[in-house]
């Protein structure tokens, strides 16, 4: 059996449809799993060891010169490449008009399926015009976890029954000790996150490194932009032994979490990737819902929402 997954975005949705690939593999375990997502985050589908070719798509880049015959080329590239199997069933777990064309346009085996979502959850951009795309839709509850979203649309299609924990199937990065890697164990902060609803006072960052500085933990501060590196060299002056550190690549970020003693973290791709490899982590939901995406397959993933008190 050939599958195909599109799923190309966001660095959190990805890091939550993995279960669902070790999910196939338990019931076919002789099944080739491909997997269509955005140029940035394919190093990271790569730690999946169940994943056999990753099909790497830049939806984000050709948008903005999508008439320019680089693009163009490079879009009919990426449909050749898509194009070299035949798969019994391709998924689309995302959802949107966008990543159903991208299903359409894979080529299917004798008696294949193109499998998506029948509705939307609560709160997710869902578009129902994706349906049309579909030879089966598979309804899921308007309150159902991201992880478990993906893994039922898998059961339902392949026939089988969801059982057991999520399985990430994520092998560690290169173990290479990075330059900014201090010696001792260290925790992480990731405060940065693209809406400002979801961010957690500053002064809360501050009291929480300071406790963890007199514990000797040193707190290290990635950002992702300007604005983040910023807040970044805010919280490092008022936080003893913090370290603000360079721009990092996608597998030296997930080297980060990875080999943390603790992440704490909002709502945002790298505390999920730190929640998949089970590592203690505690999320910080300032203003999107818990239920949707908070690791709850470990006791060592903790929860902090507005209606908590502060953390001690």
């Amino acid at each position: 059996m050939k599958i195909l997954i599109v799923r190309v975005s966001s660095l959190g949705d990805v890091v939550h449809n993995m279960p669902m690939v070790a999910d196939i593999h338990r019931h076919f375990p002789g099944a080739q799993i491909d997997w269509v997502v955005e140029e940035g985050y394919t190093s990271l589908v790569g730690l999946n060891r169940h994943v056999h070719q990753i099909i790497p798509i830049a939806l984000r880049r050709w948008r903005k010169t999508l008439f320019s015959t680089a693009t163009r080329a490079e879009i009919g590239a990426f449909r050749r490449q898509l194009q070299t199997e035949r798969y019994d069933v391709v998924f689309d777990t995302q959802g949107l008009l966008k990543t159903s064309v991208v299903m359409r346009m894979a080529r299917l085996a004798p008696q294949g399926r193109r499998i998506g979502l029948a509705n939307a959850t609560e709160g997710s951009g869902y578009e129902a015009l994706s349906r049309i795309f579909h030879d089966q839709s598979i309804p899921v509850g308007l309150r159902t976890h991201a992880v478990t979203r993906a893994r039922l649309v898998a059961a339902g299609a392949l026939g089988y029954r969801l059982e057991g924990l999520p399985d990430f199937a994520l092998q560690p990065p290169d173990p290479a000790r990075w330059a900014w890697m201090p010696e001792q164990p260290y925790v992480v902060f990731l405060h940065g996150t693209a809406r400002a609803a979801k961010q957690w006072p500053q002064d809360r960052w501050i009291a929480l490194g300071q406790a963890l500085a007199g514990r000797g933990l040193p707190v290290l501060l990635p950002w992702g932009n300007a604005r983040e590196q910023e807040a970044a060299r805010q919280l490092a002056a008022d936080i003893p032994g913090a370290i603000v550190l360079p721009a990092l690549p996608m597998m030296q970020a997930v080297a980060l979490v990875q080999q943390a003693r603790l992440v704490i973290g909002l709502d945002t791709g790298l505390t999920h990737i730190a929640a998949a490899y089970g590592k203690p982590t505690v999320e910080l939901y300032c203003d999107s819902p818990r239920w949707k995406t908070e690791g709850n397959w470990s006791p060592a993933i903790g929860m902090h929402t507005n209606e908590d008190r502060p953390a001690q």
